[in-house]
């Protein structure tokens, strides 16, 4: 199961017999995607700069909240959260989903804004691939993000929504999280590669490559 980063809240997950978009975002943010085939797409919450949904080409299924699912043999598990640390009273509801494709599970935390509870950890706990958001502003920052990965204990990390060149949201640089996570600075991958777990892991923090084209 391939890993690949779109820049912002969004990736493309693709397995042997499917492929899922995350929280795709329009050009107004300064970076443009291409138009793209999917199977399904995932929506964390409402905001257009994770609702785009018009760069998938027709055809693909769109989850937009909490609930379980079944779709071309993926399995998505959508846990209700906020966007922010007053239970959504600044910036509403958001949703993690935890994504499992070709017996690999990949939680995307969306814009998460919270510590996680007990009940939500456990919920999603463990998954092979954690894609969090560590930019801060209006979602967790690089403290917040490290702290979640504690809870979660993943087998891969992928920091999502930080500040990247072309883009046009005021978001902190990766540095930050890096430093939290006790990871010096490596070499951006252009995709993660993920088998099913074998067993005993260290959690590993992946830094990929956004494959995506700045609008001028």
């Amino acid at each position: 199961m391939d890993v690949t980063w779109l820049g912002h809240g969004c990736f493309r997950l693709r397995g042997r017999g499917a492929a899922v978009v995350t929280d795709p975002y329009p050009p107004a943010i300064g970076l443009k995607l291409s138009r793209m085939d999917a199977d399904l797409v995932t929506v964390s919450h409402e905001h257009e700069n994770h609702s785009y949904t018009q760069v998938v080409r027709d055809g693909a299924y769109e989850i937009r909240g909490p609930g379980e699912y079944e779709v071309a043999g993926v399995s998505v598990i959508g846990v209700p959260t906020f966007h922010d640390s007053e239970k959504g009273a600044k910036h509403g509801r958001n949703t993690v989903y935890l994504i499992e494709i070709d017996d690999v599970t990949i939680c995307h935390l969306g814009d998460l804004g919270h510590k996680l509870d007990d009940t939500e950890a456990e919920a999603i706990s463990s998954p092979d691939v954690l894609l969090v958001p560590v930019g801060g502003r209006t979602a967790i920052n690089a403290a917040q993000a490290a702290e979640v990965v504690r809870q979660l204990e993943p087998r891969f990390v992928v920091p999502m929504h930080y500040a990247i060149p072309g883009l046009k949201l005021e978001l902190d640089p990766i540095d930050r999280f890096l430093k939290e996570m006790g990871v010096t600075a490596s070499e951006p991958q252009q995709k993660l590669s993920v088998q099913r777990s074998s067993g005993e892991f260290e959690t590993k923090v992946v830094v990929l490559e956004p494959k995506v084209e700045v609008k001028v």
